[in-house]
């Protein structure tokens, strides 16, 4: 147990000196491969990395991530923007409802962080900038906007969590219905009440949104979120309904991308040149680090890391509650070190054990873990939100602004995840009623 003991902290030493996590990974997980296995410890790790690559629900991440490229591209975020500004303009903090909402939406057409972020921030930023929002609200509300792909169905986080901890997709799908709801309306109601404490003046160059008749309103939402309703109905709604695998849907939803891009005029062979470069880029990166994962997860209970973990929480008289609350300060602490990719494969085949032997419902510990997920995203100092955002951000708009901002709604993530505890029916009720309906 001595050798498993000193795994978490030599990776962590390899990842702090900018070794990439995968080969942070691998390298912890062959040295201590060869302490347990002797000389044939290659033969064993080859068999982890099979595993990673013949799993057929990681497939899907590659046409998920193909989706999120062609959406991205389509011109439909700039509709959907103008859309969302257009019937949310009016109240307090219009600009920064409409970015929620539209972060909420194409979270569940594309499933996808980071793209997410990045997207909605090169379209708010200006237009926010310009009705002279204050820079902590600009970036807090992009970062949260963006991070919603963590528990906004479908996400790619929540398809590998499901896969390796061997349950159904489609229930961990719609058990992070309610709890993603419930967090886009805490965002909301707080963007709200902000705007009404420091009102924004309007902007005297735009059109008024209640100006606009309703039938032009009515006539441009349509046109726009038809199409956008209708993919992620084909997406999601074929997963929870039992009609296709999530990798059948993802793919479904990929050539629904490219029609739109096509619908749109927005399609050339550059820009599929483009996406398919960029999807066989994340993809090489997230199923590499699978593969790492799984052979240092392997290794790991093989040096006898099962019990070291048990042995701990015998000792320290952790009970089913104090476990499950260890369990989430450990995927919060990751969250500082690694992206979700590398805390996922981690974590996962780590605690699910544990979980199903002290029947905990996996759906609702699954949910609580991608909302520590996504907040651990959005924490300072190392936050992945704020590393994209920074990528986008006009000079004016500093590091500091940025941390600032995302206090509230790190704050308003955590307040989820206590009603998620309270009321564990939120992430299970719905699983019950409608997957394979």
């Amino acid at each position: 147990m001595l050798t498993a003991g000193l795994m978490f902290p030599a990776l962590f030493a390899l990842i702090l000196l900018g070794i990439p996590v995968a080969f942070s990974l691998t390298i912890v997980a062959a040295a201590a491969g060869l302490v347990a296995f002797g000389d044939v410890a290659f033969n064993q790790l080859y068999g982890s990395f099979y595993t990673a690559s013949t799993n057929y629900i990681l497939s899907a991440v590659p046409m998920f991530i193909l989706m999120g490229a062609l959406l991205e591209r389509s011109g439909i975020a700039e509709r959907l923007f103008k859309v969302m500004n257009m019937w949310l303009g009016r109240f307090p903090g219009g600009l920064a409802l409409a970015t929620i909402a539209m972060g909420a939406i194409f979270a569940a057409a594309a499933g996808v962080v980071g793209a997410v972020e990045v997207m909605i921030g090169m379209m708010a930023i200006p237009a926010m900038q310009k009705a002279r929002y204050d820079n902590s609200l600009i970036a807090g509300t992009i970062c949260a906007g963006g991070s919603l792909g963590t528990t906004i169905p479908p996400s790619v986080i929540a398809v590998m969590y499901a896969s390796l901890a061997q349950m159904s997709v489609g229930k961990l799908l719609a058990g992070m219905m309610l709890p993603g709801l419930l967090m886009v309306a805490l965002f909301l109601i707080y963007i709200v009440i902000h705007g009404m404490l420091y009102p924004v003046p309007p902007d005297p160059d735009e059109t008024p949104p209640e100006e606009i008749p309703l039938g032009e309103k009515l006539r441009i939402t349509l046109l726009t979120m038809v199409p956008v309703f209708a993919l992620i109905l084909a997406v999601l709604g074929t997963i929870l309904a039992g009609i296709a695998s999530p990798t059948e849907a993802a793919a479904v939803g990929a050539v629904g991308a490219l029609l739109l891009c096509i619908a749109n005029r927005r399609f050339s062979l550059g820009i599929l040149t483009e996406s398919l470069a960029i999807t066989v880029r994340i993809t090489a990166m997230i199923l590499l680090i699978a593969a790492a994962g799984t052979m240092f997860m392997g290794v790991f209970a093989a040096n006898g890391g099962a019990q070291l973990i048990r042995g701990f929480i015998d000792a320290w008289g952790l009970g089913t509650i104090g476990m499950v609350v260890f369990f989430l300060l450990v995927v919060f602490v990751l969250g500082f070190v690694l992206d979700w990719t590398a805390n996922i494969l981690i974590v996962v085949p780590l605690f699910t054990p544990f979980i199903r032997a002290s029947g905990i419902d996996p759906v609702w510990f699954a949910t609580m873990v991608l909302v520590v997920i996504q907040t651990g995203y959005l924490t300072p100092p190392m936050a992945s939100s704020i590393f994209y955002l920074k990528s986008i951000a006009p000079p004016d708009m500093t590091y500091g602004q940025m941390c600032r901002g995302v206090l509230p709604f790190i704050a308003l993530q955590i307040l989820t995840l206590l009603f998620i505890v309270a009321f564990p029916a939120l992430s299970t009720w719905l699983p019950e009623r409608i997957v394979g309906f």
